[in-house]
């Protein structure tokens, strides 16, 4: 009597499954859709891609601009000495971003995977705002190019999992990506080969 039962009950898990992850799209639109109202609210838009603030908030950002040298002296010394060990990552960042940049050009379309649009993760434009200074552009900068690029990665080394090893893990994870929920739960060999069979993949 257990074996009829397990269709019927991962059939039940996966609408589950898939119910929720119909609330979760759910929630972000309506998310989106707060953040256009706050976009509204502090008066910007978009013409031709670019930025473009009412000129009265314009003015009044310029003037809550704090001066670099007023900036730099109100900086505690302990943290200003711990810039060199931020700043200097950005050796590995950049090495990371331009090797699995390469990774993905050459191994997406060998497997059939579509390829991660960079522009999509690594936005640059807080440096245009105008009560920020030289230093906070250059940080701001830098947090957005160092986020961006992570959450790049995350999104290309997910599909490569996908691809190679959709397979859940036995403990709970904090924090998994997007396509985590689409593995096979750990132990279940028919669905993983199941999904191998069908996708045509891995080395297929």
């Amino acid at each position: 009597m257990i074996e009829p039962e397990q269709p019927i009950r991962r059939e039940n898990m996966k609408s589950s499954i898939d119910r929720l992850l119909g609330k979760i799209e759910t929630l972000e639109r309506e998310l989106e859709a707060v953040f256009a109202v706050k976009r509204a609210e502090f008066a910007y838009r978009f013409e031709n891609r670019k930025i473009v603030f009412e000129a009265e908030l314009l003015r009044r950002h310029r003037e809550l601009k704090v001066g670099l040298l007023e900036y730099i002296k109100g900086v505690r010394l302990l943290v200003l000495l711990t810039a060199p060990f931020i700043y200097v990552l950005i050796i590995p960042l950049a090495l990371l971003d331009l090797l699995v940049s390469l990774y993905q050009a050459i191994c997406f379309p060998i497997y059939g995977v579509p390829k991660v649009h960079r522009r999509d993760f690594i936005v640059l434009d807080r440096h245009k705002l105008a009560y920020l200074n030289l230093v906070e552009k250059i940080n701001c900068s830098y947090c957005s190019y160092a986020n961006g690029l992570i959450a790049y990665v995350r999104e290309i080394a997910s599909r490569t999992e996908k691809y190679w090893c959709p397979i859940k893990h036995a403990r709970k994870v904090e924090g998994t990506h997007r396509h985590y929920p689409e593995f096979s739960d750990y132990g279940d060999a028919e669905t993983y080969r199941r999904f191998v069979d069908r996708s045509g993949g891995p080395d297929r």
